[in-house]
C-alpha cells in the first residue's frame, strides 16, 4: 500500500457506501480525512479513530455554495491543506420523467453536480497554490448510457464528466489530477429499488 501519510482528504457521501469505502481506504494510508455526510459521518470517523487514523465529521450540505466552502475552508484551517477531494455524495429520487416533479430534478442536479462543484470550487484556489491536487467524480452509467427513471441521476452524472473533463486538461499543469469513477453497487442510497 502506498503511504499517504500527512494527506488530506475531504470526501463528501462518505457515511456509508461508497464514501465510506473510500475513507476508509485513505485513513488506512495516513490520510486524513473529513467525513462529510448528513446522515452517518460519527460512526464513519468512529471507525477511523479506533483504527488508529484521524478524522472529522461534517454534515454540510454540499448544493449550499457557502456551506461547501467552509467545510473546504475549515479542513485547511486544522490541517493546513487539501489534497484529495472526493465528490461522491448523491441522492435519489427515481420516477419516470413524465411523472417528475422538477423540484426532485432540480434537488438531483443540486447535489450531485452543483454540490461537486461547489466543492471543486472552494478547494480549487488551495490545490493551485500548492501545486497539488486529486479530485475525484463519482459518476454513473446511468450518466452515459441512461437508465428508466433516472432522468435527474443521468443528467447530473453526465455533467459530472463533462466537469472531469474540462478540469483535468485545466488542471493538469498546476499539479492537479482529476478522474472520474462509474460503479456499479448495491448502498444505502440504492436500498428499495
Amino acid at each position: 500500500m502506498k503511504d499517504m501519510a500527512g494527506q488530506i482528504a475531504v470526501i463528501t457521501g462518505a457515511g456509508g457506501g461508497l464514501g465510506r469505502a473510500h475513507a476508509l481506504a485513505l485513513a488506512k494510508r495516513g490520510v486524513k480525512i473529513v467525513v462529510n455526510d448528513l446522515g452517518n459521518a460519527r460512526g464513519v470517523v468512529d471507525e477511523i479513530t479506533a483504527a488508529g487514523g484521524e478524522a472529522v465529521a461534517d454534515s454540510t450540505d454540499i448544493s449550499d455554495r457557502a456551506a461547501a466552502a467552509a467545510m473546504v475552508d475549515a479542513a485547511v484551517g486544522r490541517w493546513g491543506r487539501i489534497d484529495i477531494l472526493v465528490n461522491n455524495a448523491g441522492i435519489l429520487r427515481d420516477k419516470s420523467f413524465a411523472k417528475m416533479d422538477l423540484d426532485d430534478f432540480d434537488k438531483v442536479i443540486a447535489v450531485h453536480l452543483t454540490g461537486s462543484v461547489n466543492c471543486t470550487k472552494a478547494a480549487w484556489p488551495y490545490m493551485v497554490e500548492q501545486g497539488y491536487g486529486r479530485i475525484l467524480m463519482t459518476t454513473s452509467a446511468s450518466g452515459s448510457y441512461g437508465n428508466f427513471g433516472q432522468s435527474n441521476y443521468g443528467a447530473a452524472k453526465s455533467g459530472l464528466v463533462g466537469l472531469m473533463n474540462v478540469l483535468a486538461i485545466e488542471g493538469a499543469k498546476k499539479g492537479i489530477k482529476v478522474t472520474s469513477l462509474a460503479p456499479t453497487a448495491v448502498t444505502q442510497m440504492t436500498d428499495g429499488l
